[in-house]
């Protein structure tokens, strides 16, 4: 089997350092931990200048754009990573899935505006990386074998070379503002309860979306809000004219080893202002019932998302309604694994799971008919996915929750939440908000 070659470069706490020598690049991506804040995310994992890039054609279903994906892997070789040197990519596909290539895996009305006009999928095919592993504090090139000599001795230069890169102040030209009207949201938190009533659902996630306009850098935002926010599932991925800027803390699918892991956010309270009060609201959390019954039917959904991929009986519950603590929110969280059946890999994963049941409720395929009758416009990256898929078939994942669209003069934010039959429609507006109020302040309060 063909290795790739590492290369050591200096451990650095922070990717950003890196990334600003190929901010400018081609395809330039960041998968990033949030570290050193941040403390559940190991890697950091940095990227430009892919050898193709995908994106599905008009009419391809999700199954064979997925199909060209494998294809894409096998040309450029399976390769290993050296056994002393643990790294999770040797080398392959970086990109993004929309929420709304779920279209193209089940059958869904399309009766939501696509006014971002984001491809439904986007990746690059990559054969070398630049890994930071903050557990053992090293830093790595990974160079997939068929990479040249050439280009390996360029990339060393550019990373071992110091260097100060500038780049254009990020500012808004004028505040965020909402999608919806407050009467509107309960307009639509009330159809979600009466269609619970009629025994249509059990949960929908309902979304709202903000935009301002905006100019300069999509860089500069990202590292601003990142500064504030820091979340082990965050990312950075450049785009023609624009960047996704995506600071997510839930996994979505990770597949190491043929092992399955997802771990669904549901349940959500801001932090308080003082120790004490930040005590009792994470407490008020876990003891909540309203919030660990919604996150068990997501559990509930999740595990029968993986037993499509999974071997019968290996699915389980390993950790549920843990607390998990942001600088703006704390979460409830669980955890679902399963052991991946022979003849599956990550396409198979992913087309029997996309997008994930945290951020569409229960049953998923009815609420997703309903969150596209009731949300006006297309979700776009909100609730896709940022993520890789390496030659060996390891993935890993996040749901993109807290993420800025950035483009053509406009950044564009969402904010949702669960409803259920007896959510307050005031309280679900105001945690909507709430979720990406840090992202909006730190971009709003940047001085002209």
């Amino acid at each position: 089997m063909p290795v790739c070659t590492l290369y050591a470069l200096e451990y650095k706490p922070d990717p950003a350092s890196w990334f600003e020598r190929i901010r400018h690049a081609h395809g330039a991506v960041l998968l990033d931990s949030g570290r050193p804040v941040a403390e559940r995310g190991r890697y950091d994992l940095l990227s430009a200048w892919p050898l193709s890039i995908f994106e599905p054609d008009a009419n391809e279903s999700g199954a064979a754009f997925f199909q060209r994906l494998r294809q894409a892997l096998e040309l450029l070789g399976r390769a290993d990573i050296p056994d002393d040197c643990p790294l999770p990519f040797a080398g392959g596909l970086i990109g993004l899935l929309a929420y709304d290539f779920g279209r193209r895996l089940e059958a869904l009305p399309n009766r939501a505006r696509d006014d971002l006009a984001l491809p439904a999928a986007r990746f690059g095919l990559y054969p070398w990386a630049l890994i930071n592993d903050h557990q053992l504090k090293r830093c790595h090139l990974v160079f997939h074998p068929s990479l040249g000599d050439i280009d390996r001795q360029r990339l060393i230069r550019l990373f071992e070379t110091d260097a100060e890169y500038e780049h254009e102040p990020f500012e808004l030209q004028a505040k965020f503002t909402a999608e919806l009207e407050l009467n509107g949201y309960k307009q639509a938190v009330e159809k979600i309860q009466r269609y619970i009533q009629e025994g249509d659902c059990y949960q929908v996630n309902f979304a709202q979306r903000f935009q301002a306009p905006c100019q300069g850098d999509e860089w500069d935002a990202y590292r601003r809000v990142r500064n504030a926010c820091p979340t082990p599932f965050s990312g950075f991925i450049a785009l023609d004219g624009g960047a996704i800027a995506s600071f997510s803390p839930e996994r979505f699918l990770r597949l190491k080893e043929g092992r399955v892991e997802t771990r669904p956010i549901k349940g959500t309270r801001q932090r308080g202002m003082d120790p004490h009060t930040d005590a009792e609201q994470a407490q008020a959390l876990l003891a909540s019932d309203k919030d660990r019954a919604e996150n068990l039917m997501i559990v509930d959904l999740m595990r029968n998302d993986l037993g499509r991929s999974c071997r019968i009986g290996s699915v389980q519950v390993p950790e549920l309604f843990a607390l998990e603590s942001y600088p703006n929110v704390h979460h409830l969280v669980s955890c679902v694994s399963g052991t991946l059946a022979y003849g599956q890999d990550a396409f198979g994963l992913l087309a029997g799971s996309f997008p994930g049941g945290s951020i569409t409720g229960a049953p998923k395929i009815r609420a997703m008919q309903i969150i596209d009758e009731l949300e006006a416009t297309c979700r776009s990256i909100y609730c896709g996915s940022l993520l890789y898929i390496d030659v060996r078939g390891e993935m890993d994942s996040s749901i993109a929750i807290r993420t800025l669209l950035i483009k053509d003069q406009l950044v564009t934010c969402w904010g949702g939440g669960g409803i259920v039959a007896d959510s307050d429609w005031h309280a679900e507006y105001e945690e909507s908000i709430g979720k990406v109020k840090v992202l909006m302040e730190v971009l709003e309060t940047i001085p002209h």
